[in-house]
C-alpha cells in the first residue's frame, strides 16, 4: 500500500511539474521591425508569416522566424490605393483597399497579385475583410443605395459577388465601419458578427445568407463615435471597443460585453480606462479572460473580461494580432512591432 501511495504522490508531483504556470501580463516589450513613411492598419497572421497591407499601394510580409521584411508596391493605373483590410486562406494571401474604387487583390501567378473584385461608385467604402474557411469569405463596407455593402466569396476569393439590398437588414442613413484596424468582422465557425458605426452588430449563423441586427450600447455620441473593433473568444464571450477618434480621452460608452453570442450587450468599464481604442482582441489560451486593447492612445490589458484595464503602454498602434499567448505584431503609422508580453 504505502508503495502504491508513493507513486500516486509522484504522479501528482510531476502533473504540477509539468502543468504551466499562467501569470497575469504586467508589461510588455516593443521592438519595431519595420519604420516607413506608410499607415499600416491591416495586418494577418499566416503560416510562418505576417502579411500586411497599408497606404501608398504598400503590402508585404514579414518572416516570424527571423523578422525579415519584403515589401512591394501596388498600383491601379496611377492610383496608389490605400489597403486597410487584409485576409487570407491556406493558399492565399488577400487585400482590400477603401474609397472608390475599391480594389480587392488577391494572390496570383508568379508573385503578382491579381485583381478579383472592383466597386466603383458614389459612397464605395470598404473596411473589412475576413474568410470562414478557405473557400469560404467576407468583406463589408458602408451603406450604399440604403444597405450596408456586403461582398462574398464561395470559390476560395476567385469571384466575389455582392449581396442585394433586400438579402441584408435595412440599413440606417450614413451606416457602414470605421476601417481603422480590420477588426469589424468577427468570425467563429458558421457564426458571424459585424460592427456598424451606428451601434449596431449585424449577425449571421449560415455564413451570410441570413441576417439580423443586435444593438449595443455605445452608439448617440456623434458621428465619429461607435464601435471601432470587436472580437469573439468563442460563439458566445464577445468584446467590442472604440469611442471617439477625434475625442480620444473620451471613455464613456465605449466598451460593451456580450455573453450570449450578441444578442445582449452591456457597458463594461463605463467612465473608466481605457479611453478610445482602434483594435480589442482576447488573448489566445487564456480562456476568455484576457483581452489587449491598443490604439494610437497606447496599449491597454484587462485580466478579468473587461472590468478593469491597466496601461501597459503609451506606444502607439492601430492594430493588433496574436502568435501565442505572450507574442504580437502590432502595426500603426509608419511602423510594425514585435510586442512581447510578460
Amino acid at each position: 500500500m504505502k508503495k502504491v501511495i508513493f507513486v500516486l504522490c509522484s504522479l501528482a508531483l510531476f502533473a504540477c511539474e509539468d502543468k504551466k504556470e499562467v501569470k497575469s501580463f504586467s508589461a510588455v516589450t516593443v521592438k519595431d521591425i519595420y519604420t516607413e513613411k506608410v499607415s499600416i492598419r491591416a495586418i494577418d497572421v499566416l503560416d510562418g508569416s505576417l502579411g500586411f497591407a497599408g497606404s501608398n499601394g504598400i503590402f508585404g510580409s514579414v518572416d516570424l522566424k527571423t523578422d525579415k521584411v519584403l515589401t512591394n508596391v501596388q498600383k491601379y493605373d496611377t492610383i496608389l490605393p490605400e489597403f486597410r483590410a487584409t485576409a487570407h486562406t491556406a493558399t492565399d494571401f488577400f487585400m482590400l483597399s477603401v474609397t472608390n474604387p475599391a480594389l480587392l487583390y488577391k494572390t496570383g501567378e508568379n508573385g503578382q497579385m491579381e485583381l478579383v473584385y472592383t466597386e466603383k461608385g458614389e459612397g464605395v467604402f470598404y473596411d473589412a475583410i475576413k474568410f470562414w474557411n478557405n473557400a469560404e469569405g467576407i468583406a463589408v463596407g458602408d451603406s450604399v443605395d440604403g444597405c450596408l455593402s456586403v461582398i462574398i466569396t464561395r470559390d476560395a476569393g476567385a469571384t466575389w459577388n455582392k449581396v442585394a439590398c433586400a438579402s441584408l437588414p435595412e440599413g440606417i442613413a450614413g451606416e457602414g465601419a470605421f476601417a481603422a484596424s480590420n477588426t469589424n468582422i468577427a468570425i467563429v465557425g458558421n457564426k458571424t458578427w459585424v460592427a456598424s458605426t451606428k451601434g449596431r452588430v449585424y449577425f449571421s449563423n449560415d455564413k451570410g445568407v441570413t441576417w439580423e441586427i443586435y444593438t449595443v450600447p455605445m452608439d448617440g455620441l456623434g458621428e465619429t463615435h461607435g464601435i471601432f473593433s470587436i472580437d469573439f473568444y468563442d460563439q458566445n464571450l464577445g468584446f467590442a471597443i472604440g469611442g471617439d477618434f477625434t475625442k480620444p480621452e473620451k471613455n464613456i460608452r465605449n466598451k460593451a460585453i456580450t455573453l450570449d453570442g450578441g444578442k445582449t450587450w452591456n457597458l463594461i468599464a463605463d467612465g473608466k480606462e481605457p479611453d478610445y481604442k482602434s483594435c480589442v482582441q482576447f488573448v489566445p489560451g487564456r480562456k476568455g479572460n484576457e483581452l489587449i486593447a491598443v490604439g494610437f492612445t497606447g496599449i491597454s490589458y484587462s485580466k478579468d473580461k473587461g472590468q478593469t484595464w491597466k496601461e501597459l503602454s503609451s506606444e502607439s498602434f492601430y492594430t493588433i494580432r496574436f502568435v501565442n499567448d505572450t507574442i504580437a505584431y502590432a502595426a500603426g503609422k509608419d511602423r510594425i512591432a514585435k510586442l512581447v508580453f510578460n
